[in-house]
């Protein structure tokens, strides 16, 4: 079977990896590598589209990115807004979907107006869905669903003996989709990064040290390759998933 050929995943999340050690490689400032990396999430989103993946999930800004120096971080949240401006249009023209994931109450008003504004104006696209996690962490996202269903047991709407894991997924901020099926993670690191803790229960991992601005669709087509030579079993027995019975 041809890596062209091979079974899609319906829902990708990619950590994008390695934009900082690949503009220090060229002896270029590090936001110069985010920029390259801009440029690498126009050419997985087209590729995702042809390849016909329902949702791609990308770790744009984790809640701990915070902690890195202020004009890193002015300059991130600069290149953010003018990649909206840039592609939402080409976005919409395209058929796909905005949504930004996390704690944006935490972004310039500017910022969350032009946010919501982007989401608004994909809303009703029916193709690709790209979810754009930004000052995102795995653990908030728990909390805040959790913290909800507190709240209707304070309420007295929920017993606490009726939450559920269903309960529990419904308030995550990706509840409008299914969980991711496979989990990219490109740099060479090997962990999920408080990425989508909850949902990546049953994620197949594939983990590349081609740094962020350099993983291409050939990169991606490599990995939804290693995708579809996994069995995956959920608990079950390789037998019983392929419907054999056993002897």
């Amino acid at each position: 079977m041809t890596e062209e050929n091979s079974p899609v995943p319906q829902h990708i999340a990619i950590i994008m990896d390695g934009n900082g050690r690949w503009a220090k490689q060229r002896h270029q400032p590090r936001f110069m590598g985010h920029r390259a990396g801009v440029k690498a999430v126009e050419n997985i989103i087209k590729h995702c589209v042809e390849r016909e993946v329902s949702v791609l999930s990308l770790f744009a800004f984790s809640s701990e990115n915070w902690k890195r120096p202020t004009k890193e971080v002015s300059l991130l949240m600069e290149l953010f807004s003018v990649a909206l401006k840039q592609q939402v249009k080409r976005l919409h023209k395209n058929n796909i979907r905005l949504n930004v994931i996390g704690d944006i109450g935490k972004f310039s008003n500017s910022l969350q107006k032009q946010i919501r504004q982007s989401e608004q104006i994909t809303e009703n696209n029916t193709g690709l869905q790209v979810n754009i996690a930004a000052n995102y962490g795995g653990r908030w996202d728990i909390t805040q669903s959790v913290q909800a269903l507190a709240e209707k047991v304070k309420n007295g709407k929920l017993n606490p003996e009726d939450i559920t894991e269903e309960n529990i997924s419904e308030g995550l901020s990706t509840s409008d989709v299914p969980e991711p099926d496979l989990f990219i993670r490109t740099g060479g690191e090997q962990r999920v990064s408080n990425f989508l803790l909850w949902q990546l229960a049953y994620t197949e991992f594939f983990f590349t040290d081609t740094l962020w601005p350099d993983f291409d669709s050939k990169g991606l087509d490599t990995a939804i390759s290693s995708f579809s030579d996994r069995e995956r079993r959920y608990g079950k027995t390789s037998e019983q998933v392929q419907g054999v019975e056993d002897a």
